[in-house]
């Protein structure tokens, strides 16, 4: 149910007002009013001005302002205060139930390993192993411990499956009018946008304007357009405005701003609290032992170790990922995520609240892996780093692993990237079809990892620029269809799945900005 804007702001309002009554940015504001009482040019006949003034010029308003604004990019406009709470989680029935069923198998599968190893979901460490733990904290990547027994809890080609069954119960065998034309994997009736749509949401990506990332636009010489947008990123920092800076990005960034940009868009400051919080997730991995402890650390050595880009960034995986599954913070944001965290006690504890350790509902830690290590090129300290990563996955990453009717979310990713095709390349797409290559059956992967771990570093930084500054991860399906326009004259050709998968095996050398402008605005609509 849709509210009037009216009731529908002031509702947001009040849900913000009361989410920032409890953070230490409250404290802090009411803290520098009471300093700024003292000082000579607050005048009591005009004091409520006075000090509003006084916290603008200090720059307080201004923190106070990112706050609010980060507030509204992750949290969804609100329902209409009849509406149940699940409708916040995910409005259509069938997604709720769907998402319901996938966690209950991942559970079992969690379950059904602690059985065979005979190891508890949780239990407390030892104090000889958590010195032991404590002492290697930062070369965490020298152990090499058995974990041949071990299996990853699902493979993404598992989760597609499970989107592929998706259907709504409204609709008998296809009915849906509309849809029935629809010939890709995902057979589930979701609004998503056309080609128009998209040039205009992606405006800031059109063939006339700079760009960082394209080498050689006709319009702008790239070194003019490259000192000048600099000069702007290096204004934007100093004046610490987030929606600024998330403006700004949407035509790139300049690499030595990047770091600085991301946390102010993101709101991270690494503040003293911060750290301290940092430290307390740290000392409860070294305190307790959890399964997933052996599942991250599996998919780490997996992973990272046979990645030419990665491998360096081996011990800040772990630290970043161990303590991400201590975090009960995260658990926020099943208030607007289509998922329930899944809850397990330590060993001998059951029902004791105190000793309820929530399991994060994705244990496919090797998409994870890879959204951690691109950051590790930006963030070398890692509270900071681990910062980054918690706010890329409560704003962005978690709508890659669960099923939702989110514009961003996986199941309508893949259902713009079939359609994207089916429209605009329906030869190619008929052939690979006919063949038995599914489009979507190779693109998924580069979608669920947001093609971290597929692309060079230097052209996965400027994609993900564009996902911090439309707050939108649309981008990821249109460039996925855009890899295969642009490889679409040797697809043409190939007569199987396997040599399909092989003309797209190795997108390194591919340049992101070009192929999503020629894609976007070059394409006849």
């Amino acid at each position: 149910a849709m509210l009037d804007p009216d009731s529908g702001l002031s509702l947001t309002i009040a849900r913000i007002v009361q989410r920032l009554k409890g953070s230490s940015l409250h404290s802090q504001l009411e803290r520098q009013a009471r300093v700024s009482l003292h000082k000579p040019e607050i005048k009591l006949e005009s004091l409520k001005e006075d000090v509003k003034d006084f916290l603008k010029t200090s720059g307080w308003e201004k923190k106070l302002q990112n706050a609010v604004y980060s507030e509204l990019n992750v949290f969804p406009s609100p329902c209409h205060p009849a509406a149940p709470p699940e409708h916040m989680k995910e409005p259509l029935a069938y997604m709720r139930k769907a998402q319901g069923s996938w966690e209950k198998r991942i559970l079992k599968s969690l379950n059904s390993m602690c059985t065979e190893l005979s190891i508890p979901l949780a239990q407390k460490r030892p104090v000889s192993e958590q010195k032991e733990l404590l002492n290697k904290w930062n070369e965490m990547g020298t152990d090499e411990p058995d974990l041949s027994l071990f299996r990853p809890v699902y493979a993404p080609k598992d989760f597609l499956e499970v989107l592929m069954n998706l259907r709504n119960p409204n609709y008998e065998n296809g009915e849906q009018p509309s849809f029935r034309n629809h010939l890709g994997l995902i057979q589930v009736p979701l609004k998503v946008k056309d080609i128009p749509e998209l040039k205009e949401d992606f405006s800031e990506l059109g063939l006339n304007i700079g760009q960082l990332g394209i080498d050689d636009s006709a319009q702008v010489p790239p070194e003019f357009f490259e000192n000048e947008h600099v000069r702007v990123g290096q204004k934007v920092l100093a004046e610490q405005d987030s929606a600024a800076a998330q403006q700004y990005v949407r035509q790139g960034c300049p690499t030595a701003l990047r770091a600085d940009l991301w946390a102010l868009i993101l709101n991270i400051s690494n503040q003293p609290e911060d750290i301290l919080y940092y430290d307390q997730l740290k000392s409860n991995v070294i305190q307790h032992d959890l399964l997933v402890d052996s599942l991250i650390y599996k998919d780490v050595k997996l992973t990272a170790s046979n990645d030419d880009y990665y491998f360096v960034f081996e011990d800040y995986l772990y630290q970043v990922l161990l303590c991400f599954s201590r975090d009960t913070s995260v658990l926020e944001h099943f208030t607007y995520s289509s998922a329930t965290p899944p809850k397990s006690y330590i060993r001998g504890k059951l029902g004791m609240e105190e000793y309820a350790v929530f399991y994060p509902p994705n244990v496919n830690y090797n998409s994870f892996i890879l959204s951690v290590a691109p950051l590790c090129f930006l963030y070398h300290e890692p509270s900071k780093l681990y910062q980054i990563f918690r706010e890329m996955y409560v704003r962005f990453f978690f709508r890659l692993h669960s099923i939702s009717s989110h514009p961003s979310g996986i199941v309508s990713l893949c259902l713009l990237f079939e359609t994207l095709l089916q429209t605009h390349l329906p030869q190619l797409f008929y052939h690979l079809r006919e063949i038995g290559a599914q489009p979507l059956r190779i693109s998924f992967k580069w979608m669920v990892r947001a093609f971290s771990g597929y692309l060079a570093t230097d052209q996965l930084l400027l994609l993900w620029d564009r996902i911090l500054g439309y707050n939108s991860l649309e981008i990821l399906a249109v460039l996925a269809a855009a890899v295969f326009a642009f490889r679409a004259v040797n697809l043409m050709e190939v007569t199987s799945l396997a040599a399909a998968e092989a003309v797209l095996a190795d997108l390194s050398t591919l340049k992101v900005m070009p192929l999503l402008q020629i894609f976007l605005f070059a394409t006849v609509t």
